[in-house]
């Protein structure tokens, strides 16, 4: 009936009680401070501000040339007027994988009165600028290396 196999391929392999076991085993060995997350999985996650929680983790901005996570996209909407902000991943003071939220080096307030995000709107430089200056913060291009220039013959 299955050929010339012993075991029918397109059928699911039901895992035995010793497999399981080992499973839960591996799993509860690993860290759970594991720093490679999916993105997915960290929507939602709570932002506790410097002086208490903020909002939640909406989704992120990657860059299109180097495949860099460029922003967090931060919703207030639990904060009244609530709205969505952008916050560098720099300015994350430590992740909580456990309690699922993530700490950042900024207060409430700067959140809270922070350059509007609307992802209808291509981001800008001037909104870059816009965004470090309300933060008082660095840029990141900055201290990026240039590609030197070239010159054409």
């Amino acid at each position: 009936m299955w050929g010339p196999a012993l075991y029918p391929s397109g059928m699911p392999v039901i895992p035995t009680a010793a497999a399981s076991k080992a499973l839960a085993e591996r799993v509860q060995r690993e860290s759970p401070d594991s720093h490679l997350r999916s993105a997915d999985a960290v929507k939602g996650y709570r932002i506790e501000a410097t002086d208490g929680e903020i909002g939640h983790v909406d989704g992120f901005v990657v860059d299109d040339e180097n495949w860099s996570i460029r922003y967090m996209e931060v919703a207030t909407r639990n904060w009244w007027p609530g709205k969505k902000v952008l916050v560098s991943p720099s300015w994350i003071k430590h992740v909580s994988w456990t309690d699922s939220t993530v700490y950042v080096r900024l207060s409430r307030e700067a959140i809270q009165t922070g350059p509007e995000f609307d992802e209808g709107v291509p981001i800008t430089r001037e909104y870059e600028d816009l965004l470090y200056k309300h933060y008082d913060q660095s840029p990141y291009w900055i201290h990026e290396v240039q590609a030197p220039a070239r010159v054409l013959p």
